[in-house]
């Protein structure tokens, strides 16, 4: 008698996704869009089962009655006190078969393969931008809406994202940020802040762009860049009409038509239209130089200055004259180099 052959592979026929074990695939309709008839009456948000709005009500009334016996944080669902204790343990159960990435759960490892599938199944309704997690689709919707439903009780102010609103209220709790970099002290309230912080250090650069090769050190900034090749600028000021590929790029822009600055340097009172102008600042008083060149070690506080640096290792000149082809290390120095062409006087 001829022994049946097992089955190895079990795929969603609707992502397409693969799956070595059966009990993996079955899963898949709490991952894909489907019908929610089940409201928050409170944010709006919907849910294919009734449990899941209970649930999810728990974070607006604050309830966080599961507490972690390690560091005694709370959570207001078993469920993700569970995954938070992997954190202390270490445990990574959910593998991916493909790269043999561990994940601390099951929807991490879902969200995972579709780095290996290019999978979007998340489709946004007002713009058709399509996204591989529910959360970013949800997130990126308050583009179109402006809503913020997340509120601090303390003063008042509103967010987009949970936790920024996590992150904002230890400006009122003064609690200490508990990550830190052992490379220059630095301290972060989230990891993943940290983890971005170091790759300032060690000059990682994990996202690539496939069209140019030009690589980022976060995906937001590989996002943005791409915007570039397809000249997408859905942003438009209603002011002059000039469009911009993102909405932190018109809000900083309608500051030149308003003069507003509302970053502000509380050792000299020097105001910025940018937060990122104000944080560069702030190393004129502090000293600190984050950026390390790693073929001589000399320290700078800001990377253009650093990238500009290297060019001495390097002997890289990219800024060339265009009337005799002599090339420079800066564009100021090429600037001056071509007054001798024009007799003193720049050319418009």
């Amino acid at each position: 008698m001829l022994k049946e052959k097992r089955k190895t592979s079990y795929d969603c026929d609707i992502c397409k996704m693969s799956f070595s074990q059966e009990d993996n695939l079955t899963p898949r309709d709490n991952f894909h869009p489907r019908e929610k008839p089940y409201h928050c009456d409170i944010y709006g948000k919907s849910f294919s089962r009734n449990y899941h709005v209970i649930t999810h009500k728990s974070i607006h009334k604050g309830e966080k009655s599961y507490h972690c016996d390690v560091c005694s944080k709370s959570f207001s669902r078993n469920r993700d006190l569970t995954r938070h204790k992997r954190i202390h343990t270490g445990e990574k159960p959910y593998q991916c078969d493909i790269c043999g990435k561990s994940c601390y759960t099951s929807s991490d490892l879902i969200k995972h393969k579709r780095v290996h599938t290019g999978g979007k199944p998340y489709q946004c309704d007002v713009c058709g931008k399509a996204f591989s997690q529910t959360g970013k689709l949800i997130t990126h919707k308050y583009i179109h809406t402006g809503e913020k439903p997340y509120c601090c009780d303390i003063c008042g102010k509103s967010f987009s994202q949970v936790c920024n609103l996590t992150t904002h209220k230890r400006i009122h709790s003064e609690e200490e940020p508990y990550h830190h970099c052992n490379i220059c002290g630095k301290s972060f309230p989230r990891k993943g802040d940290l983890t971005r912080h170091l790759r300032i250090h060690t000059g990682e650069k994990p996202y690539p762009c496939e069209i140019c090769g030009k690589s980022f050190t976060q995906n937001s900034d590989l996002t943005k860049h791409k915007h570039i090749h397809t000249g997408e600028k859905p942003y438009q000021c209603d002011i002059c009409n000039e469009s911009f590929s993102y909405p932190s790029n018109l809000t900083s822009h309608i500051r030149s038509h308003t003069g507003e600055k509302p970053y502000n340097c509380d050792i000299c009172n020097k105001s910025f239209s940018r937060s990122n102008n104000l944080t560069r600042h702030l190393r004129v008083h502090s000293g600190e130089k984050l950026y390390l060149c790693e073929v001589c070690g000399k320290s700078f506080s800001e990377s253009s200055v650093l990238n500009t640096h290297k060019r001495v290792h390097t002997g890289e000149k990219p800024f060339p004259c265009d009337i005799c082809g002599k090339s420079f290390t800066i564009s100021s120095c090429l600037s001056r180099h071509k007054r001798i062409h024009t007799g003193g006087k720049s050319r418009g």
